[in-house]
């Protein structure tokens, strides 16, 4: 007998992975203790920290100190995100200019080589030296 096709397409799925990358702009569903908050984390940020506000003005602390931690836990995975995408940009940037130092290197060689078309009074200087260094030797 033939298996469902759920499980088929189970372990089809299985090779892919989710891209844990982009969660500044990625939409998380925050089951918290007034029900679902859906957002980005700045949005879900902001929601906590007005619930949180609300609570306390109405005196209750424990939901205020509640709602103040789930704000923290989003602010700390945007700051981590944050750090990623800096890291990632400064390293673009070092590769960048890597490659422009490259370039001018390039560059500083060829005017060298443009300065050698005239080599025969550097050949006859290395030669003069040469045979003055044989007959300080001698």
């Amino acid at each position: 007998m033939r298996s469902s096709g759920k499980s088929r397409n189970k372990n089809r799925n299985n090779s892919r992975r989710p891209n844990p990358g982009n969660v500044i702009n990625r939409v998380f569903d925050s089951a918290g203790p007034e029900g679902k908050v859906r957002g980005t984390p700045q949005q879900i940020i902001d929601k906590y920290q007005s619930l949180a506000h609300d609570s306390q003005l109405s005196g209750d602390r424990v939901s205020a100190e509640n709602f103040q931690q789930h704000s923290e836990h989003y602010s700390r995975l945007l700051l981590d995100a944050q750090k990623e995408l800096a890291e990632k940009s400064a390293v673009q940037e070092s590769s960048g200019e890597e490659g422009g130092a490259t370039r001018d290197k390039t560059q500083s060689d060829n005017n060298d080589g443009k300065n050698l078309t005239d080599v025969t009074p550097l050949k006859e200087q290395k030669e003069k030296i040469t045979l003055e260094q044989n007959i300080d030797r001698a």
